[in-house]
């Protein structure tokens, strides 16, 4: 299976970037996964999507985490290659 990079909206976990490994109805399983917990440099998601990230250095992206199980995905975005390597880029935020 050729895995697409994308962003998933959730219901209530938030929203994350990766793999899409599988889906099922509402389930998202995503490999490779970053948490986008704060971005900035994007006006939307949709934007996020398509062009990536204006400002690297204000984006809060923890590291990825190996695979991740969303079970109320309620939007899949597909992502351009250069908004992948622009999120990909993005430093690991962490306290």
């Amino acid at each position: 299976m050729d895995e697409k990079y994308v962003i998933v909206r959730t219901y209530s976990a938030g929203v994350f970037a990766g793999y899409l490994q599988s889906r099922n109805g509402k389930e998202a399983v995503l490999r490779d996964a970053r948490r986008i917990w704060y971005w900035d440099g994007a006006a939307t998601l949709s934007q996020l999507a398509m062009e990536g990230t204006k400002k690297p250095g204000n984006c809060k992206f923890p590291q990825p985490v190996t695979c991740v199980t969303l079970t109320e995905a309620i939007e899949i975005l597909a992502c351009t290659e250069a908004a992948k390597e622009s999120i990909e880029g993005v430093p690991i935020w962490k306290k």
